[in-house]
């Protein structure tokens, strides 16, 4: 993986070579991640859920966030590495530009935020600024107490359209990369190919330029409750680097994600 770009990340979306991402969180499976061929990592504020055992990830700061980050960069030196910007670290322009640059100085390569319309002039400023950034649409679980839950988004004709506006929006302020989370997936296909940039699908069809899943999830370490769109890679392996081929195998191929795993 060593030398990952954003700019071969979009040559990836170009030539139709779906691009396969997963989160971490240490240098372990950082260094695991790497030797299979992840295209990118995400050191995710799910953190909060999967290693501290919150109940969201409203509580990750963006100091947690650097210190995984680090952890994460020194596995994997030559990681393509998104780091999350946790709630509220990102309210103004001003203040995501001091925290976007501790995350970035932790061995990011790109910072991720969650949100629409609000966030265009902080992404122009952060882009103005060198700060590469990810967009993330979809269901944001940031915003779960507005959202009143965990639910698929952009069913409604209207919510479609707008998701579709705000995507070609971030795009126009300089994101570089869309992550587009449990939306129907007519919804995701329809983004992928209206948007320059790549879009990366959690649960949000087989249609978009690429898949990421928490890793916990990948490996089926969240037995209490899987979402629909996880698939747990290592039930049809034998080892963890084995799972992890199988998940980028199949990305690649396209059979992953399936049906059962998607939303109409």
């Amino acid at each position: 993986m060593a030398g990952m770009t954003i700019s071969k990340l979009s040559k990836m979306k170009a030539s139709g070579d779906k691009i396969v991402s997963v989160t971490a969180y240490d240098a372990s499976f950082a260094k695991l991640f790497a030797q299979c061929g992840i295209d990118f990592m995400l050191v995710g504020d799910s953190l909060g859920n999967v290693v501290q055992g919150q109940s969201s990830t409203l509580p990750v700061t963006v100091e947690q966030i650097a210190y995984h980050t680090e952890a994460v960069r020194r596995g994997a030196p030559d990681a393509f590495v998104m780091a999350d910007m946790p709630f509220m670290s990102y309210a103004t322009p001003e203040q995501a530009c001091v925290e976007a640059a501790k995350l970035m100085r932790a061995g990011a390569n790109m910072v991720k935020l969650e949100g629409g319309d609000w966030l265009l002039d902080t992404i122009r400023t952060l882009v103005d600024r060198s700060v590469p950034v990810c967009a993330h649409l979809g269901l944001l679980p940031q915003s779960v107490n507005v959202l009143g839950g965990y639910k698929i988004q952009g069913r409604e004709q209207s919510a479609a359209e707008n998701t579709v506006r705000q995507a070609l929006a971030l795009q126009q302020a300089g994101a570089q990369m869309l992550v587009l989370e449990c939306v129907p997936t007519s919804l995701g296909q329809l983004i992928s190919q209206k948007l320059d940039i790549p879009v990366i699908g959690i649960g949000a069809g087989a249609q978009t330029d690429g898949q990421i899943l928490v890793m916990h999830d990948m490996f089926g370490l969240n037995s209490d409750y899987l979402p629909k769109f996880v698939k747990n890679f290592l039930a049809d392996a034998d080892d963890l680097q084995s799972a992890v081929e199988l998940y980028i195998r199949q990305v690649k191929d396209g059979s992953f994600p399936g049906p059962e795993h998607t939303f109409e």
